[in-house]
This record gives structure tokens, sequence and C-alpha cells, in this order.
């Protein structure tokens, strides 16, 4: 079993894939990150079943320091329903078999501020590269900042911004895998709670490829897209 090895401060840490042995930690540690979120609509917690698909099909990978599971991130392959994500950013029913999404990222307070989100996001990012899948999907929710700069960080644009898991509000981003992506074109910063002129943009066929803040407000930059998809 491949794995990657570093440190966080004098402790190390080691990533491997996860086995449905670890199900019952994974769910511990889900239950105390979900005590620590200010705004609980940031984070969609999966169940043990949905855990235990993502495992069996070697799509979920953990970090341990001592045998503890400290943090980990999850793939799903999706059921193909009319809320697949891949509808949302214009592919065809066809295409949807080969979609990932990236479900959720777990990290222990306590080793909180070493960069670990963006580590598990790397080695995901290695594991796509390598399989035959097309693109990878992921929703975040506006002013989930953190969230949004990991996804940006790995290349992720958005290509929708619309109420997902019933009245949820969320930027759909994806990826399309082994190809890079045209950069180029005009580019406009809209402010990140202006959700109607961001739709507008993205129905265009504009994509978000950026954010940052200004005058203690959040704004995103949209970009021409050419032909990404």
């Amino acid at each position: 079993m491949k794995e990657w090895k570093g440190y966080l401060g004098e402790k190390e840490y080691v990533v491997r894939m996860l086995t449905k042995d670890s199900v019952g930690a994974i769910l511990s540690l889900q239950e105390v990150v979900l005590g620590t979120l200010i705004n609980n609509d940031f984070l969609s917690p999966l169940t043990k079943e949905e855990y235990e698909d993502s495992i069996a099909k070697n799509l979920m990978i953990g970090v341990f320091v001592e045998d503890e599971l400290i943090a980990f991130r999850a793939l799903a392959l999706p059921e193909i329903d009319e809320q697949h994500l891949g509808y949302d950013i214009g592919l065809r029913t066809e295409q949807l078999d080969k979609v990932v999404y990236q479900e959720i990222t777990n990290v222990h307070p306590d080793y909180r501020g070493f960069g670990l989100q963006k580590k598990l996001g790397i080695i995901i990012m290695e594991l796509l590269d390598a399989s035959p899948y097309t693109h990878v999907c992921a929703t975040v929710a506006p002013f989930n900042i953190a969230s949004l700069k990991d996804k940006l960080s790995q290349g992720m644009v958005v290509g929708a911004l619309k109420k997902k898991y019933g009245e949820m509000l969320r930027y759909v981003f994806y990826k399309k895998l082994h190809e890079d992506r045209k950069v180029g074109g005009e580019l406009i910063d809209i402010d990140m709670g202006d959700t109607e002129k961001q739709q507008r943009l993205l129905a265009e066929g504009w994509i978000g490829t950026g954010i940052f803040q200004k005058d203690d407000l959040w704004y995103v930059t949209y970009e021409e897209k050419g032909t990404y998809i």
C-alpha cells in the first residue's frame, strides 16, 4: 500500500488509503469537527454507508499520527440522477460515469494550521491524474473561505452557483483532468455576496477562477471560459 509521510511540527504523520476498519474513527472525527463549526451550513456530513462506499472504491485517504486518525479526505462516485453536478457544469449524460466528486475533508482541531487540507488535496489530485476519470467536481458554500481557497489551489474553477442539498447555496467547482486549462480572456471581479450577478455571468459561460479580499469584502474573479469543458 502506497504511503506519504511528513512532519507536523515534531510529530511524524503518514497518509494512506483507508480501509473499512477505519470507519468508526472517521465518524468520531467527523463529530469532533462538526462540534467546532460556527456555521454548520459549511459542512455536509456523510453517512457511515457513504464512507464505506468511498473506502470500497479506494477513494479515501487518511492522515495518522501514532496510529490515530487525525484527518481524512474522501472522493465519491456519485449516483447519476438529475442532481448530478456534471449537469451543472454542462456535461452530457454519457459523460457522467467518468465524473468523481471531492466529497469532504476533515482535520482534527488539534492539527489545524499545518496545511493538511492542502497536502491532502495535492495527494488526491495526484491519484486522480493517474485515474480513468475525466472530471472532478465539488461544492463549497459562499464565504467558506478556507474551502474556496483549497479548491482554487487545486486548479478547480467555479462553473455554477445554485441551491443544492435542499436550499443550501453552493458554488459548483470542477476541473477537467488530464488537460491544462487555457488561460486568457476578460476578467471581472464581483462581490461574493452578489449572487444574482454571479449567476448571470455563469449562465453566459464565464468561470470563477479566484477570490480576494478588499475593504472587508470578498470578491470572486470571473474569466471568459473559452473551451474548457
